[in-house]
């Protein structure tokens, strides 16, 4: 008669664990996916917060402006030099503004900009909401019968949405202004060549394709920001009160940082 194996403990605690974290994984994505709908749905509810617009217009757009500057102008002059030392060896300067403007206006402007304001504005935003949740001033407004949706998350989602393409365009500028300072004033390259050469090849699509990326960055930064704050207490491992809202603050800015980065090569894949 054969005996019964007896059962693995080790096994069981795997799958078991897999299985858990599964679960977890899916109802996170269900409470996003359900914030998301929420925060889209609050734009069109009356009375809309225009105050509360201009004031998030100001934080995320205005407030970043000064490290958009700094960034583009420093990613233009290394673009600048690195492409003049790179098609030097071709004899190909004349092509600079082409190399510079592209790269700036199809994948460095939308994704640096993205990134900054995520690390500045969207950790704040996340900051603000989480410190809401756990000192209980949203379920206060829920029990007065207040959508926080349309009170103060709707609003940032308008406010990033308009924010980000105008900083992107910023970036560009400044980025494209800073490689002809490195390029033309700095390594010599002929004036006329450089912007004759981002005339020609920049084209409709190419902006296009910033301008979607950049509405796009702008929608996964402040949807994944301002959830992450919202479900503060129902983060896994994030702890209890402060703790819980520095934790996931840092995990809301690496998320949105990730994000941008995978969305930017799909992007790129599907519409170039």
């Amino acid at each position: 008669m054969n005996q019964e194996q007896p059962h693995n403990p080790a096994v069981f605690r795997f799958v078991g664990g897999f299985g858990d974290r599964a679960l977890y994984i899916l109802t996170d994505l269900g409470r996003m996916g359900i914030f998301l709908y929420f925060s889209l749905l609050g734009l069109c509810k009356h009375p809309f917060r225009f105050k509360e617009l201009l004031k998030q217009i100001g934080f995320i757009g205005t407030g970043s402006i000064t490290v958009i500057f700094f960034t583009a102008l420093s990613a233009g002059m290394v673009l600048g030099l690195q492409g003049y030392y790179s098609l030097h060896k071709f004899g190909a300067e004349g092509m600079l503004g082409s190399a510079v403007s592209l790269t700036l206006i199809m994948e460095l402007g939308p994704v640096l900009t993205a990134l900054m304001v995520a690390g500045r504005a969207g950790s704040a935003m996340c900051a603000e909401i989480g410190i809401m949740r756990i000192s209980e001033q949203i379920d206060a407004l829920e029990c007065m019968a207040i959508d926080p949706f349309r009170y103060f998350i709707s609003p940032k989602f308008l406010a990033a949405l308009i924010s980000v393409p105008l900083l992107t365009a910023i970036f560009d500028v400044v980025g494209i202004f800073g490689g002809y300072l490195a390029g033309v004033k700095l390594m010599g390259v002929n004036g006329g060549a450089f912007f004759a050469g981002m005339e020609q090849s920049v084209t409709n699509h190419d902006l296009r394709l910033g301008v979607i990326k950049s509405f796009v960055f702008a929608l996964l930064l402040v949807w994944i920001c301002t959830g992450r704050g919202y479900f503060v207490q129902k983060i896994r491992g994030a702890g209890f009160g402060a703790e819980s809202v520095s934790t996931v603050t840092t995990q809301a800015v690496v998320m949105s940082s990730i994000a941008v980065l995978v969305f930017d090569y799909l992007l790129t894949a599907v519409l170039l």
